[in-house]
């Protein structure tokens, strides 16, 4: 082998080292979620927020470093996907959440299982994601069908005049929307008050409806506006 080939060859190597190396990163996160729509556009929102706030300040807090991506698949793969994503990522996130709903899959306490055990955290919701939003509004318990609370929405953002056609789940502007009526501190609030009673390790999250941990990781990210 020539010395031109073994040159190329440690420049590879070099390279795939510098690769495969990866740093821990502060006040990073990585959201992994179900929906394709309406959980990474609310999300976003919230990211947007965040790195409009806090970007000048970098000198005296990092800004978080905050990745979304939607899938549109069952709660097992999703972690699954979560686990590609963090093999790939070039840096070592602090904080990793997957966000699912409940909705008619089997296999909803199982991934949580699988999911904390592999060290994420799991925003999940029981029935759907839009029981986290309505608690934007109100307080409830009822255990409803998720196309009961689309309704119920719909009809809220009507009342708000959030939007003329009500709810939709194509909405871009949903966090600042639900923001804009103080929406999201009430959130956080009813969804406390709601999981107050859920005993981690005890109670099942498929047989606790509704339910949301939702707020956990909302809470999280709004603690840096402050």
């Amino acid at each position: 082998m020539g010395s031109d080939d073994i040159f190329k060859k440690r420049r590879m190597e070099r390279k795939k080292r510098a690769h495969d190396f990866k740093s821990p990163k502060a006040n990073s996160f990585l959201i992994v979620t179900e929906g394709e729509k309406t959980e990474p556009y609310y999300f976003n929102g919230l990211k947007n927020q965040i790195l409009e706030n806090v970007g000048g300040t970098v000198d005296i807090v990092e800004v978080p470093e905050i990745d979304i991506y939607g899938q549109g698949t069952s709660t097992e793969r999703l972690i699954e996907i979560t686990e590609e994503y963090v093999n790939k990522a070039k840096i070592i996130y602090q904080n990793i959440w997957v966000i699912f709903d409940k909705d008619d899959f089997t296999d909803f306490d199982s991934a949580i299982t699988n999911g904390i055990s592999k060290g994420y955290s799991i925003g999940w919701s029981n029935q759907s994601f839009e029981y986290w939003l309505f608690l934007h509004f109100d307080y409830s318990d009822a255990d409803l069908h998720r196309h009961e609370w689309n309704e119920k929405l719909d009809v809220l953002f009507k009342q708000y005049h959030l939007t003329a056609a009500g709810y939709e789940k194509n909405l871009k502007n949903l966090y600042m929307l639900l923001d804009s009526i103080g929406g999201v501190d009430t959130a956080i609030r009813n969804a406390k008050r709601r999981m107050d009673n859920f005993r981690v390790g005890i109670d099942k999250p498929s047989a606790y409806a509704p339910g949301t941990m939702v707020y956990q990781l909302v809470d999280q990210l709004r603690s840096y506006l402050n």
